[in-house]
């Protein structure tokens, strides 16, 4: 039972990150690779084509020149030459791209020179690199369907590979919650691997291990101051027996009560952390007994038992019965009884009562309803930090809480567990505390 955590935002399971860097990894790679090897391809077809077109208009400039006819598809003065080709230096070759698309023709390269000196025609040779570009296409294509047949089996084993390491994470951290929730022996043992997260278990472990030396140090040095003061305390008291009446001996006696009380609660506490304490469960009427607890208190406390629906109708069913089987000495009556250790619920009720009196300010209500045993107050409330960590021993929050030895809460606490009931500490809207204790089913 954890009655008190830090609220905790809505996680992203660790797999699923590793697997989406993953795959978000292998996508920015495959689109790198895709790019730069579209883009090397595209520029080696453009300078083969180039340089086809080169060759050939040699090989045609070569033939007209000697023979005065156009081989291979070379043309004089054509109507789709560039316009940067239509004015070349004389004597020299030049290549343009041409990007239009006619049908199946385009884009291409051309190359052109002039026949002769200035003014002479100039001979063109075009190259249609639709075909290799075509083929692009098809390079494209082919590398995208592979880049997502290798994402789709490189993400489920990514996911797999994320998996082992986040399940060991969730052992570590499992043992990490129990120890924070109050099991000092909880370890992480021996872990898979040689790396970090074994490191980190290992580390977490031997924490737990120092943190346990040190509570159970501290345990062990209370009840030993609890001890040793329980005999003192019991002469003081005695002793002050033996003053004459007065101012005198009635401050003493009050000042020996409250010390006798303090080390009473020392010793309490000593044992609910060592576990020696057992809860000796009897079936009781809950309003009964938390009445009895706010009375011994001697607090001016208001305590209303709510009768519920669900009593009703169970207590109703159970007389209907009696009556059919001819039963008219038993009755049922709508009081909810609970199993439970009724000294200890009386110690957690006139612990909050009291401390609700300390604390706050009155009127104090206690309300019992179903399984459910609430104390309000309409003082100060709680403070934030007793809201967030629990109550801590030897600590009262806000100085406007009043004086204490900061151990009602506590033991309540420690009680309330013993039982195995939830005991929630919380702000009432318009002002005070309110503690809530719920008894297990």
């Amino acid at each position: 039972m954890r009655p008190f955590h830090r609220p905790r935002p809505a996680r992203v399971p660790l797999r699923w990150k590793i697997a989406a860097l993953a795959a978000s990894t292998a996508c920015l790679v495959v689109a790198v690779v895709g790019v730069l090897v579209h883009v090397w391809t595209a520029q080696d077809i453009r300078n083969r084509a180039e340089a086809e077109a080169w060759n050939r208009l040699y090989s045609a400039m070569d033939a007209y020149r000697r023979t005065g006819t156009l081989t291979d598809g070379a043309e004089l003065d054509p109507a789709g030459l560039p316009a940067a080709l239509r004015h070349p230096a004389d004597g020299d070759r030049h290549t343009a791209y041409d990007g239009r698309v006619d049908g199946n023709v385009g884009p291409s390269v051309w190359a052109a020179q002039r026949t002769g000196g200035p003014g002479s025609r100039v001979l063109a040779f075009r190259v249609n690199m639709s075909s290799d570009l075509h083929g692009l296409r098809q390079l494209d294509v082919t590398m995208a369907v592979a880049s997502l047949v290798a994402l789709a089996a490189a993400t489920p084993l990514a996911v797999y590979g994320a998996g082992l390491l986040a399940r060991r994470l969730r052992r570590v951290s499992e043992t990490a919650g129990r120890i924070s929730a109050g099991d000092l022996d909880a370890r992480t043992g021996p872990t898979k691997g040689r790396d970090e997260v074994a490191d980190i278990a290992a580390t977490v472990d031997l924490m737990a291990d120092s943190l346990s030396r040190r509570l159970r140090t501290e345990r062990q040095f209370t009840a030993d101051v609890a001890h040793e003061l329980r005999t003192p305390v019991g002469g003081l008291l005695a002793a002050a027996d033996l003053l004459p009446p007065g101012e005198t001996e009635d401050l003493l006696r009050a000042r020996v009560r409250d010390l006798r009380g303090l080390v009473e609660d020392l010793l309490e506490i000593s044992r609910l952390d060592a576990g020696a304490e057992q809860a000796v469960r009897a079936r009781v009427p809950l309003g009964a007994v938390v009445s009895e607890a706010v009375a011994r208190t001697g607090l001016d406390t208001q305590v209303t038992v709510a009768v519920t629906d669900a009593t009703h109708e169970e207590a109703h069913a159970k007389n209907v019965k009696n009556a059919k089987a001819a039963r008219p000495v038993e009755t049922v009556e709508t009081v909810e009884t609970v199993e439970t250790d009724p000294r200890r619920l009386e110690r957690i009720v006139s612990n909050l009562v009291v401390n609700a009196h300390r604390h706050g300010d009155t009127p104090v209500q206690v309300t019992v309803e179903g399984r459910t045993v609430v104390v309000r107050d309409h003082g100060p409330g709680f403070p934030a930090d007793l809201l967030l960590d629990g109550p801590r021993r030897f600590h009262t929050g806000a100085t406007e809480r009043g004086s204490g030895h900061g151990l009602g809460l506590t033991i309540a606490l420690g009680q309330a567990r013993l039982l195995g009931a939830e005991l929630r500490l919380d702000n009432a809207p318009d002002g005070g505390a309110v503690a809530t204790l719920r008894l297990p089913t």
